[in-house]
């Protein structure tokens, strides 16, 4: 089981300094992975279901691993998740390559279609086609950063006669990873990702998506290429006997969280995480 942490861009791990420390102290206490959460704004007051009150710092997430990339040297960064219809797909594809590029190939891409609705609606975002456009930015992305001569037809996207560079360093590109825990997440991850993340999902909530993308793969829906699909997962709580239940499950990586306040606490919570890597 890999054993990761998520939350390294916000809350205490906003400040430089920290962000840093605790990037270090992951990677020295044999932490797989570190991932980043990501909203561009925040509702005013908070409603449900946003998740944070508007005044969370939140640094962007390619920033932060790129940041992260400089103060350590094996652990992977993944992206935990970016929101992917709010943001220009061409633009983004060159961020997630230069910091894969910077990090030496450590770069780990999770992607979602997200849910905040007022978010969309300050972005200037289409909150109604959200799915469609998640799943043709997709392959945007993956045009950019495989073609030789990169072009691309679709509803949303058209080019040709552009390219960009650097390419990724992975190839044929940073591992995929597709965030959600609905029916239509579950599906896009078995027919476009290289992993599905459930984030806050409870072993009977992961049993659910998992059987959804079983039964997407049952249908053929699953590109061979792709071959196994690499399962994250985010508990609420993390005990040893939870850990076993979702091992059972076959999720190859526990992402754990805090909602500590200060940095002293995340890197208590490094150390406690790190009981459970073997």
């Amino acid at each position: 089981m890999k054993i990761g942490l998520f939350g390294i861009n916000f809350g205490p791990c906003a400040a430089p300094e920290a962000l840093a420390r605790v990037a270090r102290a992951a990677e020295d206490a044999g932490l797989e992975s570190l991932w980043t959460g990501e909203h561009v704004v925040l509702p005013d007051p908070q409603v449900p279901p946003s998740p944070a009150p508007p005044d969370t710092p939140m640094l962007d997430p390619s920033a932060a691993l790129a940041f992260a990339a400089a103060h350590t040297r094996s652990v992977r960064l993944g992206t935990g998740i970016i929101i992917l219809p709010q943001r220009n797909a061409l633009e983004l594809a060159k961020e997630l390559a230069s910091v894969d590029v910077l990090s030496g190939g450590r770069l780990i891409v999770g992607l979602g279609a997200g849910y905040l609705e007022p978010e969309f609606r300050a972005l200037g975002a289409n909150f109604r086609e959200r799915g469609a456009l998640t799943d043709e930015s997709i392959e945007v992305l993956r045009a950019l950063w495989t073609q030789e001569r990169p072009h691309f037809e679709g509803r949303f996207h058209r080019f040709e006669g552009v390219d960009a560079h650097p390419r990724p360093l992975q190839r044929p590109h940073p591992p995929i990873v597709i965030g959600g825990m609905s029916r239509a997440a579950a599906r896009r991850a078995a027919r476009r990702g290289n992993g599905w993340y459930g984030f806050l999902t409870s072993p009977e909530q992961t049993a659910r998506s998992l059987a959804w993308i079983r039964e997407a793969v049952a249908a053929g829906e699953r590109p061979s290429a792709l071959g196994e699909l690499e399962i994250s997962v985010t508990p609420p709580p993390i005990d040893r006997d939870t850990l076993k239940r979702y091992e059972e499950l076959g999720v190859h990586r526990i992402i754990g969280t805090t909602r500590a306040r200060d940095v002293d606490s995340v890197l208590r919570f490094v150390e406690e995480l790190a009981g459970y890597v073997r």
